[in-house]
């Protein structure tokens, strides 16, 4: 959605290395905000992105307007199933609807053979995949390390809201993944208590409002009671007015 960092330039550096032609699309999805205020506020700079494209070497940016992409009588959505509903998808009803039904259609519309997306978003790479698959969709849907400040903040163009004190406060989102998988890499099997060693740490930072921490089965985020196979433990926490999510995989 634009407001590219280095996150979004690794996504285009591995497409450059995988293929002939990279394409980078840009577009703050309407669809997708369930809060008029977020939309409004969410950064932009066309220029700057372009020029962060242009030298990382991308042959073709896309950016169309709202009206190119849902044009007048537009009435259609996709709706993706079990795995849009927990977690990013109950805290935001209609998002994931919102990020199904654009990258349906931006991937009609650019026909590319891969698509690469950051782990940051763990759910969203699940939900576009699912969707790919179940609509016969030729595109392959590639999921790439999260990038990450040299403190462990995840990088998000969200980060940009963060005053001085919050940017200080945000990597504890970090540490508390960090501090259950060093728990499960020690034999910790127990979700309740993974997700309870979260807790404990974001409950250290005064700055952190905690919306959910989850310890899920990787294939269908269904919260664990016991890991048996490989997990993805994630959490969303506002910190100031900036919502910020992270995730760390299991196994």
């Amino acid at each position: 959605m634009g407001w590219l960092h280095d996150g979004h330039r690794a996504l285009m550096q591995r497409a450059r290395a995988e293929n002939r032609t990279t394409v980078v699309s840009i577009f703050v999805n309407p669809r997708q905000f369930g809060d008029p205020a977020d939309l409004a506020q969410y950064p932009r700079n066309e220029a700057r992105d372009v020029a962060a494209c242009e030298a990382e070497g991308v042959d073709i940016v896309f950016a169309p307007t709202v009206d190119e992409v849902y044009p007048v009588g537009f009435d259609t959505s996709v709706q993706v199933g079990a795995i849009a509903r927990p977690l990013e998808g109950l805290a935001r009803p209609g998002h994931f609807e919102g990020v199904a039904t654009v990258v349906a259609i931006l991937f009609g519309l650019v026909r590319a053979e891969r698509a690469y997306f950051g782990q940051k978003d763990a759910q969203q790479v699940a939900v576009i995949r699912r969707m790919a698959i179940d609509l016969a969709i030729p595109t392959e849907v590639i999921a790439c390390p999260t990038i990450r400040e040299p403190d462990g903040l995840a990088m998000s163009s969200r980060n940009v809201h963060l005053s001085p004190a919050e940017r200080a406060a945000a990597p504890v989102l970090h540490r508390a993944l960090m501090a259950a998988r060093h728990a499960w890499e020690r034999g910790e099997r127990s979700g309740s208590r993974l997700r309870g060693i979260m807790e404990s740490t974001l409950a250290g930072e005064p700055l952190a409002r905690v919306e959910y921490v989850s310890c899920a089965k990787a294939t269908t985020l269904e919260e664990l009671d016991e890991l048996d196979g490989p997990a993805l433990l994630s959490l969303a926490v506002e910190i100031g007015t900036t919502r910020l999510i992270d995730n760390v995989p299991l196994g």
